[in-house]
């Protein structure tokens, strides 16, 4: 059971919009705010995550990240796709 208010005052226009989208997913005002916060706090936080390292597991981890990339055949066909707007751009010139 929910028991902690959050309140906030919102234009008409933001409260339309966000009752607009909340009733593309079946949702309520209240539940669809309370979920997209939620997943844009816990974004937040995980961009913030703190790890701690004994000083050998530091340097294997440091080790690791100045190591040159080994061998993908998936990321090395992905990255010889030129893009869309590259090849638009390509056709235009």
């Amino acid at each position: 059971m929910r028991d902690a208010a959050i309140n906030l005052r919102a234009k008409p226009e933001q409260r339309d919009l966000i009752d607009q989208a909340a009733s593309m997913l079946g949702k309520n005002r209240s539940d669809f705010m309370l979920e997209a916060a939620c997943d844009r706090a816990q974004s937040v936080l995980l961009d913030q995550v703190y790890f701690r390292l004994d000083e050998r597991r530091f340097k294997d981890f440091v080790r690791l990240l100045d190591a040159p990339p080994s061998a993908n055949a998936g990321l090395e066909r992905l990255m010889a796709v030129k893009a869309p707007w590259a090849e638009r751009a390509a056709r235009k010139a």
